[in-house]
Formats: structure tokens, C-alpha cells, sequence
């Protein structure tokens, strides 16, 4: 079967990124890592990109003029490279509906929160004073209102009584490189689609009562 090629969007660090790039060298994972872009030409992760001998490409916001126009070079980027799949990774950019309507069901995010819960930024902190004792990450399909696409898979993490932000951040990236790599294989091998915002998954995939996808052992 032939590999699908997938791109990753960052804007810093890309620590997620390095965990989908360090899977896709495993054996019969099904994707191949074609390309990065980044809206931040300082980004850490252009390196690590580069390393791994990943094309790379910097679509610097504030060099357009308008917001289409900078969407309109990263969707050249992509499609340039023939890409099938797009995961976001830290990338810290709203997309337009019309980009998403462009990449429908072929745009998959990562998220720190048990979405539907604690949707947008201050994740960690919002959980904290809300005083939940689960947390977690979940990756879903991109669709145009923020954090509120199809989910793909879950990962839940215990709040312990000592937490503050930061060591809760640091548990729940730990899931997050688990969970992500997990995820785009189910995608990229197409047993799990979205189709018109429903979601089809093959049933024989792990999943819990409520019909969320668990990465078991996070």
C-alpha cells in the first residue's frame, strides 16, 4: 500500500511533530512525512525538520498582506507537495473556513483538554481552577469552529493533588506523543474517515462507552 503523504504544520517547537516524524520510520506505519510548514521562521522545529530530511517550508504571516493570501501560500505549499493528509502541531494559527472546506476531513488536530471541555488556550490552568481530577488530550479532525471537529482519539490523565500548570502540561504532552502517532495511523490507513462532519470508525478499534477512542496504557 502505498504511504500517505502528510504535512505538518507548526509554529514553535514542534515537539509533536519529532513524535510523528519518530513513527513514521517504524515499519508499516502508513504515512510518509513529506513536508513541514511554519507560519514562524525561527521555529525550533524547522530544524529538526531538516535533520530528518523532511522539506520545509516558512509561510511568515506577516509578510501578507491579508490572511487569505497567507492561507492561499501554505495551501500551494501543500498541494506543490501532493499532499494527502495535514496535521496541525502546535501550529498556533486559526484557519479560515475556507481553507478547512479546501482540506475537509484531511486536517487533523491536537488538542491539551478532553475536548469538549476547556476548548482554545489556558488549558492547563482552566482545568486547575475548574478542579477536574481527569485531564487529557484529544486529537480530531479540523472543521471551521475552533477545537470542535470530529474526534479521532482521546488520552485521559489523572490531576494530581500537587499539580500546578506546568507539571500538568508536562503529563499530558507525555499522552500527547502517544496518542497523536496513533491517531494518524488510524486516519492514514482510512479506519477512521470523516465524511460530512460524521465520523466512521472501524469497529474493531478499542473505544469505551461514550464511543471516545482510548490509546490504552497513556
Amino acid at each position: 500500500m502505498a504511504l500517505v503523504r502528510t504535512a505538518i504544520l507548526i509554529s514553535g517547537r514542534g515537539s509533536n511533530m519529532a513524535a510523528l516524524i519518530r513513527a513514521s520510520h517504524a515499519q508499516n506505519y502508513p504515512t510518509d512525512i513529506a513536508l513541514v510548514v511554519s507560519d514562524n521562521p525561527q521555529a525550533a522545529g524547522l530544524t529538526t525538520a531538516l535533520e530528518a530530511g523532511i522539506a520545509t517550508h516558512v509561510s511568515e504571516r506577516s509578510t501578507f498582506d491579508t490572511k487569505a493570501a497567507f492561507e492561499a501560500d501554505v495551501d500551494t505549499a501543500l498541494r506543490s507537495a501532493n499532499i494527502d493528509l495535514v496535521c496541525l502541531a502546535g501550529f498556533m494559527r486559526v484557519l479560515s473556513a475556507n481553507f478547512v472546506a479546501g482540506w475537509s476531513g484531511k486536517i487533523l488536530n491536537i488538542h491539551p483538554s478532553l475536548l469538549p471541555s476547556f476548548r482554545g488556550l489556558d488549558t492547563h490552568q482552566r482545568a486547575l481552577d475548574t478542579g477536574v481530577r481527569i485531564s487529557g488530550c484529544t486529537v480530531h479532525f479540523v472543521s471551521a469552529e475552533l477545537d470542535a471537529g470530529p474526534i479521532v482519539a482521546q488520552a485521559a490523565v489523572p490531576v494530581l493533588p500537587d499539580d500546578d500548570a506546568d507539571r500538568l502540561a508536562a503529563r499530558i504532552l507525555r499522552a500527547e506523543h502517544r496518542l497523536y502517532p496513533q491517531a494518524l495511523a488510524w486516519v492514514a490507513s482510512g479506519r477512521v474517515r470523516m465524511e460530512d462532519q460524521a465520523i466512521f470508525i472501524d469497529p474493531s478499534l478499542p473505544f469505551n462507552r461514550d464511543q471516545s477512542f482510548v490509546v490504552p496504557n497513556v
